[in-house]
């Protein structure tokens, strides 16, 4: 069985710029794939924007009111930014399995791992992409995105956490095409996790994430 080194946990303080991180996953995506580099996880935040999936449809773009970027990855439009944790997962799935829905449903169930351990009781929903709750009004609410893209077998983007964002920025979109359901936060659920929080429970759920996707001869 092939054994595989550590994988690099990184966290970016603030906001930073799309583009640039974009070009930065891009580059390492490339340098896993030659073997340079070893895997990734990117913590980061963004300032406000939209990002389009290969998958959107421009009437879904209700009010650009904020930078509009093409992302590449799979899906519809998604809105991020500040109070939100972004996760760019980068693996080597050459090395473990080749089976990008066993890795998506590995990705899900990270989140809501997370989640559990920070008194969220969160789902995946048959049908529609994300992680979900229900919200203090009993809906069910949509808490994360979830965004892949697969390249030579790394993988590039990954999720989105909705910490404590301002709800109302998801009005310029229909969040990955889905307008009949809501969207929530910890903030908004009553939770008081920051991020320092959110990203100890994602830390702590971590191996066994990993652990789904072990590697393969």
């Amino acid at each position: 069985m092939t054994r595989l080194p550590s994988t690099e946990w990184s966290v970016s303080p603030g906001l930073t710029d799309y583009p640039a991180a974009l070009a930065d996953m891009e580059a390492r995506a490339a340098a896993i794939h030659a073997g340079g580099v070893g895997e990734r996880i990117w913590l980061l935040e963004h300032p406000p924007l939209y990002t389009a999936g290969t998958s959107a449809d421009p009437a879904e773009l209700l009010d650009p009111r904020f930078p509009v970027y093409d992302a590449g990855r799979g899906g519809r439009y998604t809105y991020h930014g500040p109070g939100q944790r972004v996760g760019y997962v980068q693996l080597d799935l050459s090395h473990r399995g080749r089976d990008v829905r066993a890795y998506v449903s590995a990705l899900e169930g990270w989140v809501i791992d997370a989640l559990a351990a920070l008194g969220v009781a969160a789902r995946r929903a048959e049908g529609r992409i994300g992680i979900w709750t229900d919200d203090p009004q009993g809906r069910e609410a949509k808490i994360g995105a979830i965004g892949v893209r697969v390249r030579r077998w790394v993988t590039l983007h990954g999720f989105s956490l909705n910490i404590a964002p301002d709800l109302t920025h998801f009005g310029g979109i229909v969040p990955c095409g889905i307008a009949e359901f809501p969207v929530t936060s910890l903030a908004a659920l009553g939770k008081q996790a920051g991020f320092a929080e959110v990203d100890a429970a994602l830390a702590a759920a971590l191996p066994a994430f990993l652990d789904k996707l072990s590697p393969s001869d």
